[in-house]
């Protein structure tokens, strides 16, 4: 396996003190769906991102994308945070004003938030350091 090269960021708001469970659901929501937005993206891009038969993508030779190399790599994932709806979405929009997908979690609110839909997490598509650390290098580890 080689070095990790590139990484998939996930922002949580941990003023919402939410349960383990919930926490885990909402990463994994934003995560999946950047992930598959970026898969999206590099196909539409013309760069080949194919199946192979163990559903492992298949990206073309010389293929130097950040995807490419988180995929081949281990597919590294770093858990951050903010405190507080008007940071996270700071954060969304830095991100997108960058050109990066960004998948921000917004929880229907039925199960935990009294009914009211909130904004819980975002995932950025897997990125180089140097593109996704001026965004989220200063944030703390969850």
């Amino acid at each position: 396996m080689a070095a990790y090269k590139a990484k998939q960021m996930i922002v949580m708001r941990r003023d919402l003190k939410m349960r383990k469970g919930k926490i885990a659901a909402q990463a994994g929501h934003a995560c999946v769906d950047a992930v598959l937005k970026a898969l999206a993206a590099h196909r539409s891009q013309g760069l080949a991102a194919a199946l192979a038969d163990d559903g492992e993508p298949v990206f073309a030779a010389g293929d130097d994308s950040a995807l490419a190399a988180w995929f081949s790599a281990g597919v590294a994932k770093v858990c951050v945070y903010v405190d507080g709806e008007e940071a996270l979405l700071d954060v969304a929009e830095q991100g997108m004003d960058r050109g990066f997908v960004v998948s921000l979690v917004r929880d229907a609110g039925i199960t935990e938030f009294h009914g009211e839909p909130t904004y819980t997490c975002l995932a950025f598509e897997p990125l180089f350091p140097e593109q996704v650390d001026p965004i989220t290098g200063d944030l703390p580890l969850y």
